[in-house]
């Protein structure tokens, strides 16, 4: 039943049981035999979906299965609940499970499983935004303890992290003028031909893009 690129990638990765593959998909009847309780498959009603861990798909008949909703980020993405984590296992996390259940790979399949390889990867890359930056990271964190935020909590704020906070985006307003006054200057120049202050304006810009560009650096989680 699954072919061509999308059952090779299951099969490297080693994201299908093993004693799965090779089987013929059982009929209703005979899961049936293994018990009621579980989960039963939206295709050919066996036990086993929605599944656990990496098994996104029926044992049975090889269907992809909807999401599991019960599921955290953390545990989605194989991470410690924790605060710290190892961001580059975190991206190979990421890569592996889009290499499952991305929708490139679904376009011959049927239309239910079109939709949760959808559901799929839109779980996968907002669990992966919100682990990779530290603030949301722990705002989520802070959420599976029960814990939240509410908005207008200024007043709880101490008055000299708040003046700190002020003076800070003083500073960037100034930069973002600087940089609009120095930008108008440039094209002025350029009207007149006058290459020489083109040059020195655009050397003070070049100044501001690297403190911006540091800016974006230091913003990029570790």
């Amino acid at each position: 039943m699954w072919g061509g690129r999308s059952g090779a990638l299951l099969r490297l990765s080693g994201l299908w049981p093993i004693e799965v593959l090779g089987r013929r998909p059982l009929n209703c009847s005979a899961a049936s035999l293994a018990g009621s309780s579980s989960p039963r498959c939206w295709n050919c009603g066996g036990l086993g979906g929605p599944l656990q861990g990496d098994r996104f798909y029926c044992p049975q008949c090889r269907a992809l299965q909807p999401p599991d909703p019960t599921r955290d980020y953390f545990s989605l993405l194989n991470c410690k609940r924790s605060f710290t984590v190892d961001t580059a296992k975190l991206q190979h996390r990421y890569q592996q499970l889009q290499r499952l259940v991305h929708p490139d790979f679904f376009t011959q399949r049927s239309q239910t499983e079109k939709d949760f390889s959808e559901k799929h990867s839109t779980l996968i890359n907002d669990a992966y935004k919100t682990l990779l930056a530290p603030l949301s990271r722990g705002l989520y964190l802070l959420k599976l303890r029960g814990v939240e935020i509410p908005e207008g909590t200024d007043c709880e704020m101490d008055s000299q992290f708040l003046m700190e906070i002020m003076e800070i985006n003083e500073k960037l307003a100034e930069a973002q003028a600087k940089q609009k006054e120095l930008t108008d200057n440039v094209s002025r120049a350029f009207e007149r031909d006058d290459f020489e202050k083109a040059k020195e304006l655009l050397t003070k810009m070049r100044y501001f893009s690297n403190v911006e560009e540091k800016i974006k650096i230091k913003k990029i989680p570790l």
